[in-house]
């Protein structure tokens, strides 16, 4: 396996990073963390008035999962997180370089609008998608998975790559 031990699975709302994240850390008996849970009580409320968050409403729980992650660096742990930009990843990363490994869920605008049309009692409202996929930039060095795949399917991409 890969000598990373800190994994973040990351990618615009809607593309399954709770769920790749809990098969993820289950398989390799690690423990899961849904970034979404260390968002700032104001940072939820906005997102669930339809408001996307900037780079300043981003700022304190980047940090935080920053902290987790290095809490996790030797033990290991799974982290769900959009990590949508390039400068979000580099504070995610900062102190656990060499035990920390980006995984990227990549679908398209209308497969994941479709996903996040069918989705119940997310704070996260569908039409904030087309925001975060203005926001996205694509991660040079990751673990790249298509969201066309069954979760089992993507489970197993991940685990090959990490082989």
């Amino acid at each position: 396996m890969n000598k990373a031990t800190v994994f973040i699975v990351m990618g615009v709302s809607g593309c399954g990073k709770s769920t790749i994240s809990q098969l993820l850390a289950d398989k390799l008996e690690l423990p899961y963390f849904d970034g979404d849970d260390f968002h700032p009580e104001e940072n939820v409320l906005k997102m669930s008035k339809g408001h996307p968050l900037t780079d300043d409403d981003r700022k304190a729980w980047l940090i935080a999962l920053n902290t987790l992650a290095i809490e996790n660096a030797k033990k290991g742990a799974v982290i769900a997180c959009s990590a949508l930009k390039e400068v979000y990843r580099n504070t995610l990363q900062n102190s656990v370089e060499d035990n920390l490994t980006f995984v990227y869920l990549k679908g398209t605008f209308e497969e994941i609008n479709k996903r996040m049309q069918a989705r119940k009692g997310h704070f996260m409202p569908a039409g904030l998608l087309k925001s975060q996929f203005e926001t996205l930039e694509p991660p040079k060095n990751a673990i790249t998975v298509s969201i066309n795949d069954t979760p089992a399917e993507m489970l197993a991409t991940i685990l090959k790559q990490l082989a």
